[in-house]
């Protein structure tokens, strides 16, 4: 394998939260007045740190969230996903592989180490992931698109930002692997090929990704 490193995204990639997540969001955001579709929320959000919701809606409407936003939508999220998600078909033979082969991974994601965990836990891929190798935006202060929090993955995992790749099923991400210097390849279960663009390469399954690192 040419990577010494593989730095996961979380959502939609580890985990399969993104449909479940984008509901609960689509529609707190319309109970609040402020009405988001399902395919909107996947447009606006996806890939990015609850700040860019913040962020858009104050632009959009001159208006903020409410100052318990953060909390009842974690809340809401993590009910969902204690009901219904399941991990990304393949990842744990993918994960597994990796171990076997020697090759160093973590996961940097745009979600607090709160959600991750909660994901991990629920799907029982935690038992793959030491803490260490767990990495949030809330790290780094600044979410995807910037490169900071790969960047920081990559420092403190040891690795050159030229030696890691990344994996990736958002506009965003990707945008934040390319200015981190990264490869990055666009998992296109949700996302149309056509939306992750500048990419090293595209999969759909994750049983094609190995071929494609080595």
């Amino acid at each position: 394998m040419r990577y010494e490193l593989v730095i996961f995204d979380n959502d939609g990639v580890l985990v399969d939260s993104e449909p479940l997540a984008n509901t609960v969001l689509s529609g707190y955001l319309t109970e609040l007045g402020h009405p988001t579709s399902y395919d909107e929320s996947i447009r606006d959000y996806m890939g990015s740190a609850v700040h860019r919701v913040h962020d858009l809606i104050e632009e959009r409407t001159g208006q903020k969230l409410p100052e318990d936003f953060d909390t009842t939508l974690s809340s809401r999220t993590f009910a969902a996903f204690e009901q219904e998600l399941v991990a990304v078909d393949g990842v744990e033979e993918l994960l597994g592989k990796l171990v076997a082969d020697g090759v160093a991974y973590c996961v940097a994601s745009s979600g607090s180490h709160e959600r991750i965990r909660v994901g991990h836990r629920r799907t029982g891929i935690d038992q793959w992931f030491e803490d260490e190798w767990i990495f949030s935006s809330e790290d780094v202060g600044r979410g995807k698109p910037a490169p900071d929090l790969f960047l920081h993955a990559a420092e403190r995992m040891g690795v050159a930002p030229e030696r890691c790749v990344v994996i990736e099923d958002s506009p965003l991400g990707v945008e934040a692997a390319r200015a981190a210097g990264m490869d990055v390849y666009g998992f296109t279960s949700m996302m149309p090929a056509d939306r992750l663009v500048d990419v090293t390469g595209h999969f759909s399954d994750m049983s094609q990704l190995p071929g494609l690192l080595a």
